[in-house]
C-alpha cells in the first residue's frame, strides 16, 4: 500500500439527465460524510489521496471524472455552471446529501463554480490553479510572478481561446507527467516518485487522456480564462492551502485569492510544495469537516494565514 493513496474502494458511473455518464470513484466507509474530490489536471477519477485517512475520519471520498476525462461524456463547449450542475446531479444520485468538497490544481475554479452556486457545504482548495488571467484586479507582484511561459499561454488562450484550445488538446500523458516533473521541488517528487504513487498517477493520467486530450483542453481553457463567477458571492467556508515551495499554481500562495473570497482561510504549510494534498491529507480533512457542520460556521471574515 503507498504512503499516500490507496485504490478505490468502488467505482461506477451515474446517467445524468442530459443521457451523459459521470465516472465516479469511492474511498472510505459509504455511510461517511460526503466529500466530493474536483481532481487536478488530466487525472481520473483513479487518483484519490489521504490512505488511511479517511478510514480513521469516516470519510466517504468520491472523486469525480470531469467531462471528456476518464469514463465520462464529453461535453464540448461546457462551461463551469455546467459542472457546478454535473455535481448537484451527482449529489443526488449518489445520496451525497450536501457535500463538502476538496479541489486541487487544476480542479479549482471548477469548485469554487459550485461553492458560488451553493452546491458545496464547504470547500478546500489545495495548491489551487488561480485565476491568473485576472492581474489587473491584483497587486503588481502578483501578475508579474508568472512564469513568462505561463503568461505567454494565459496570453493565447485570452487573445485566441479555440486556437488555444486546439494546442492544449495536442499534449498527452507523457507530456503532462513531463511537465509536472519538470515543475516540481525535490520535496514534492519524493512523494510522486514513490511506487505506490507514482503507478496510482500512470493510471490516473493515462484515463484522464483515454478519450483523447479534448477534455483536459476544455479545462485547461476555462482555467487559464477570466472566471465567469464572482467569488464574493460565495458563502460558505473555504479554507485554500499551497505549500511554501509551490510556484507553479499561483503567484502568491493564494494571498490575493483568500481576499476575494469572504471569509477564506488561507494556510501556507512549510517545507512542501504542490503535493501538500498528499503529505497533509488528515488536517485539510479534519479542519474541513469542522467547517461543513451545521454548528461549525466560522465568524470571523477575514482571511488568515496557517
Amino acid at each position: 500500500m503507498s504512503l499516500y493513496i490507496d485504490d478505490p474502494a468502488r467505482l461506477g458511473e451515474e446517467r445524468l439527465s442530459d443521457g451523459r455518464s459521470l465516472g465516479w470513484a469511492e474511498w472510505g466507509p459509504p455511510d461517511g460524510s460526503a466529500v466530493v474530490l474536483c481532481p487536478g489536471a488530466a487525472t481520473s477519477r483513479w487518483l484519490g489521496f489521504g490512505a488511511a485517512t479517511v478510514e480513521a475520519l469516516g470519510v466517504r471520498l468520491v472523486s469525480v471524472d470531469r467531462p471528456g476525462l476518464g469514463v465520462s461524456t464529453p461535453a464540448p463547449g461546457r462551461s463551469f455552471s455546467d459542472f457546478a450542475d454535473d455535481i448537484r446531479q451527482l449529489a443526488a444520485l449518489r445520496g451525497l446529501g450536501h457535500p463538502a468538497m476538496v479541489a486541487n490544481s487544476q480542479g479549482a475554479p471548477f469548485a469554487l463554480a459550485c461553492a458560488v452556486e451553493g452546491v458545496v457545504s464547504a470547500l478546500a482548495v489545495v495548491s489551487g490553479a488561480d485565476e491568473v488571467a485576472a492581474p489587473e484586479f491584483a497587486t503588481p507582484e502578483f501578475a508579474t510572478a508568472l512564469p513568462p511561459d505561463l503568461r505567454g499561454l494565459v496570453d493565447r488562450t485570452a487573445r485566441d481561446p479555440a486556437g488555444a484550445e486546439e494546442f492544449f488538446a495536442g499534449l498527452d500523458a507523457e507530456a503532462m507527467s513531463a511537465m509536472v516533473m519538470a515543475g516540481s521541488p525535490e520535496c514534492d517528487l519524493a512523494v510522486y516518485r514513490e511506487p505506490g504513487f507514482a503507478a496510482a498517477y500512470r493510471l490516473a493520467l493515462a484515463e484522464g487522456f483515454a478519450q483523447g486530450a479534448a477534455g483536459y483542453a476544455r479545462d485547461t481553457v476555462l482555467a487559464m480564462g477570466r472566471w465567469p463567477f464572482d467569488l464574493t458571492e460565495i458563502t460558505v467556508p473555504v479554507d485554500i492551502w499551497y505549500g511554501e515551495r509551490d510556484t507553479g499554481h499561483s503567484p502568491d500562495n493564494g494571498a490575493f485569492l483568500a481576499t476575494r473570497i469572504p471569509g477564506a482561510r488561507r494556510r501556507v504549510v512549510p517545507g512542501i510544495g504542490g503535493a501538500v494534498l498528499w503529505t497533509h491529507a488528515e488536517p485539510i480533512l479534519t479542519s474541513l469537516l469542522n467547517k461543513a457542520a451545521p454548528d461549525r460556521r466560522p465568524t470571523d471574515r477575514r482571511p488568515t494565514d496557517w
